[in-house]
């Protein structure tokens, strides 16, 4: 996990790698534009109603599934590069870009935000109509494109795809000094998208060249209810998209809850029969694998039946989930405590001994007997006996289970509130 250090060098790198790219695109359209500034720009007329265009078209989106904005300039980008030409194009695209994020200042957005996307938007957006048209025009793409053959269609096309390399690869820089995996950028559909949005641009160009204002304008409306159409689709799909992660993330900890559920006692929370098995053969088997230690004990609440026929079975459950909680917390994170039935709880003590492990079940027995039972119930008083074994030689997870057993029976035997293992048997200080 990122330290707070990494997260401010990453937020660092991000603000600087977007003026980079800001920085990068100014300085190449003041070198590629005549008199070195918004001067490339030869017909005031196309380029305002270029702008104007790419600022609808950059209206229409929808937030990115990952990060950032999806919408469909590029129908304006790639129209206005056959129209108008590689430079020109770069400044609208550059100057829309800049301009649009700062909308969402009335939308509460902090200010340091709206500046850091408004540079790196307009950096990238620059550069990747820049980089795309010059191309284009390198090999010999007519500007303006008034019709299509395939030589001209070819280059259109291979105009729409340089772009959309360009501007995937940006959005993977942007997305890695976000601090976040690359490969959550690239999204089929959104890409999808953008291409379609290129061939579109390809007609608009084309309409926009040789076609009347009419029908220009006929275009264009369609081409816009197109648009919506296709967000209001897109912002569907984005809903059922957070509904299904929802619900299946809802799923999921549903899941979670009942697998914690078939492994836990109802009462007293702790690990059941059938986890303590899973756990003692796992155990057993990594104690012989490294040649460690391993006990296993069995405690018993004494005379729990009275409890339950002179205090009540529901004093009965209380003093089940107390011992079970005095247990819990004496015990070490790597050990085992489960109910194993009853008023039977099994302990497993991962790299201990015999001699240690019954020690460890002298201080649970004595915990429980100084323990004031009086709060859940007047005159009552609880103790437990305890049967401890070791590790033998070809022991199975049944058998270790049987001796401590066995062992418990002993210390029942002998008077209660003892606990007995090989050569130890530990009583109450009268």
């Amino acid at each position: 996990m990122p330290t707070p250090e990494d997260t401010a060098w990453y937020r660092r790198a991000d603000f600087l790698f977007g003026l980079a790219l800001f920085a990068g695109a100014l300085a190449a359209l003041a070198v590629l534009s005549p008199g070195h500034g918004f001067h490339g720009v030869t017909d005031w007329g196309r380029a305002a109603f270029f702008l104007a265009f790419s600022l609808f078209t950059i209206s229409i989106g929808y937030p990115h599934p990952t990060f950032g904005h999806v919408s469909f300039d590029r129908v304006a980008q790639v129209s206005s590069v056959l129209v108008l030409g590689a430079v020109e194009a770069a400044w609208i695209a550059g100057l829309t870009s800049l301009l649009f994020p700062l909308h969402r200042l009335r939308q509460g957005v902090p200010r340091e935000q709206v500046v850091d996307a408004s540079i790196t938007n307009a950096g990238l957006m620059t550069l990747v109509v820049l980089g795309a048209g010059l191309l284009y025009e390198r090999l010999g793409g007519p500007v303006p494109l008034s019709s299509l053959d395939l030589i001209s269609f070819g280059l259109a096309l291979l105009l729409i795809i340089v772009m959309q390399v360009i501007n995937e690869l940006g959005m993977v820089g942007i997305y890695y000094f976000r601090s976040r995996r690359p490969g959550q950028v690239v999204s089929l559909f959104e890409t999808m998208t953008e291409l379609v949005s290129g061939l579109i641009a390809v007609l608009v160009a084309i309409v926009y060249t040789r076609m009347e204002t009419p029908v220009f304008a006929l275009l264009l409306t369609v081409l816009a209810m197109g648009m919506l159409g296709l967000k209001q689709f897109a912002d569907m799909r984005r809903r059922l998209e957070q509904l299904v992660e929802a619900r299946t993330e809802a799923l999921r900890e549903k899941t979670e809850q009942l697998e914690e559920m078939a492994i836990r006692d109802v009462l007293t929370g702790l690990r059941n029969r059938r986890a303590a098995e899973d756990f003692l053969q796992a155990a057993l088997d990594e104690a012989r694998r490294y040649g460690r230690e391993l006990s296993v004990a069995l405690a018993d609440i004494d005379h729990f039946k009275q409890i339950n026929d002179g205090h009540s079975h529901a004093v009965g459950d209380a003093v089940l989930q107390q011992v079970g909680r005095i247990f819990d917390d004496r015990i070490r994170s790597t050990d085992l405590i489960a109910r194993y039935g009853g008023e039977e709880f099994l302990f497993c003590f991962t790299g201990t001994g015999e001699d240690m492990a019954g020690q460890v079940c002298d201080d649970l027995r004595r915990a429980v007997e100084a323990f004031d039972w009086s709060t859940v119930s007047p005159g009552l008083g609880v103790t437990v006996s305890v049967g401890v074994t070791g590790l033998r030689p070809g022991s199975r997870p049944d058998d270790l289970v049987a001796a401590a057993d066995a062992r418990l029976y002993r210390a029942k035997h002998m008077g209660r509130n003892i606990v007995v293992a090989e050569g130890i048997v530990t009583r109450p200080t009268l």
